[in-house]
């Protein structure tokens, strides 16, 4: 085999993983994109965060209260 045709074989050799690659890892969307605004309006899950923030909240030193930054 000469050396072109071993070049010609090794490109098409490299082609067939690129697009193997490709296709294989899909391009999934970011977590926080598919997930954003799923409690909305949920008064169950608002009560949750409101249960977390008292929780932490009870958890600091007496005096050190932080404003809310909502």
């Amino acid at each position: 085999m000469t050396v072109a045709q071993l070049e010609k074989r090794l490109k098409k050799v490299e082609e067939a993983v690129d697009y193997l690659s490709r296709r294989a890892e899909p391009k999934s969307p970011k977590w926080y994109r598919t997930h954003a605004g799923r409690f909305a309006g949920d008064a169950v899950f608002d009560e949750i965060v409101r249960l977390g923030r008292e929780y932490r909240e009870s958890q600091r030193p007496a005096g050190g209260k932080r404003a809310h930054s909502r």
